[in-house]
């Protein structure tokens, strides 16, 4: 199974026992906003998907985890594991060397937006800010790109805001300039 169909399965499954507790329960009056508060957030639903786990160590290593726990919302631009074994041999375990935690932070949060932005909200080629204080360029005209990379599965929604699936690692400006 694709990396994008678990994450996607693992999101119904998550979904699904959810609002099956809630109905179990027995209070209906309440079902559907119980469901949607009991969805897993950016991190859970990354770590039940297969495709994310390289993402997922960096996250864990940049001490991130309860950042991205929190209550957002936050778009997630999230590299698969093919996109991180396209960078040069040895990039992903140095970045995960303790000495190197400030950059590996920067290179993650320069992949989220604070807020939750759905594809159906583009409508023209923009540039806004991530997390990590830079900007990434959004393109709409051949398929959606941040940076460059494509986004190759659109609006995954966790309770604490949205993913997007893309095939690349983005560096912000400052990492490319430091090597």
């Amino acid at each position: 199974m694709s990396p994008i169909k678990s994450l996607i399965a693992a999101s119904v499954s998550v979904a699904a026992i959810d609002i099956a507790g809630v109905a179990a329960a027995g209070d209906n009056s309440k079902s559907a906003k119980a469901a949607a508060m009991m969805k897993a957030d950016v991190v859970d639903t990354a770590i039940a998907a297969d495709g994310f786990n390289t993402l997922v160590a960096a996250v864990k290593a940049a001490d991130l985890v309860e950042t991205l726990k929190g209550e957002g919302p936050f778009t997630v631009f999230a590299p698969t594991d093919e996109a991180f074994a396209a960078l040069p041999e040895g990039t992903v375990e140095s970045l995960l060397l303790p000495e190197n935690k400030a950059k590996l932070q920067a290179i993650l949060t320069y992949h989220v937006l604070s807020g939750k932005v759905m594809s159906t909200d583009l409508t023209s080629d923009v540039t806004v800010a991530t997390v990590q204080g830079e900007e990434v360029s959004i393109s709409v005209a051949a398929g959606v790109r941040i940076n460059g990379a494509s986004v190759v599965s659109a609006d995954i929604e966790a309770s604490n805001g949205v993913i997007h699936v893309i095939n690349q690692v983005i560096l912000p400006p400052s990492a490319s300039e430091s090597r």
